[in-house]
């Protein structure tokens, strides 16, 4: 938990008990239906939390703003960025539905009003969005065929609406095939090692009818 308020200082006192409790939250439904390994859940807050906020670093979200997180799994990176913007709509989805399962019971423990669920294939999942998040589920191209048509049109953030993408390890394969691709180390925002290989990728994609 000291590792959020390092790094995000202006929280109110709703969202500090919001974080405090992921710890236990996640103890508690890993032991039922484990969604995250024991080693990360031992370092939840490094691994996963922070991990996910490393977005917000890039591109903070505008209120009214409509988010999708993509291949969420336990609820990452949507439900600490969910948190961190009460005033955005986040719409989180798997089509693993043990895994949806746990990131229901969290969001009712967290008493989040701003979260969606759907335990579906993002190909099936209607509506338009500013960005679409999520933490490395396929490589670009394939991601990037998977959520055509589900931008929105009108911008409204400093940077183009498109993929907030977490990634790590070289990335000049992957991305070749998109010069209009931009790499943010996540070191450049953390100081601890586990960022060190770490990124968060911005890909603008224009808007399909």
């Amino acid at each position: 938990m000291e590792l959020i308020l390092k790094y995000f200082t202006q929280l109110s006192e709703e969202q500090k008990t919001q974080f405090a409790a992921l710890g236990e939250l996640y103890q508690d439904w890993n032991n039922k239906i484990n969604v995250v390994s024991r080693k990360d859940i031992d370092e939840l807050y490094l691994r996963h939390v922070l991990h996910s906020l490393g977005i917000a670093k890039v591109q903070p979200f505008l209120s009214g703003s409509d988010i999708l997180d993509v291949g969420t799994g336990g609820g990452f990176p949507g439900i600490p960025l969910a948190i961190l913007y009460p005033e955005v709509k986040f719409t989180l989805v798997d089509s693993i539905g043990k895994k949806i399962k746990v990131v229901d019971e969290v969001v009712e423990g967290l008493k989040l009003k701003n979260v969606g669920t759907f335990n579906d294939r993002v190909e099936n999942v209607s509506g338009k969005y500013d960005f679409i998040v999520s933490r490395a589920v396929a490589q670009m191209d394939t991601f990037v065929h998977w959520i055509n048509g589900k931008i929105a049109k009108k911008s409204q953030h400093e940077r183009k609406n498109g993929i907030l993408y977490l990634k790590g390890g070289d990335l000049i394969e992957e991305l070749k095939y998109f010069p209009k691709a931009t790499v943010y180390p996540l070191k450049d925002y953390f100081k601890e090692d586990f960022f060190e290989t770490k990124s968060v990728v911005h890909l603008p994609i224009k808007y399909k009818v």
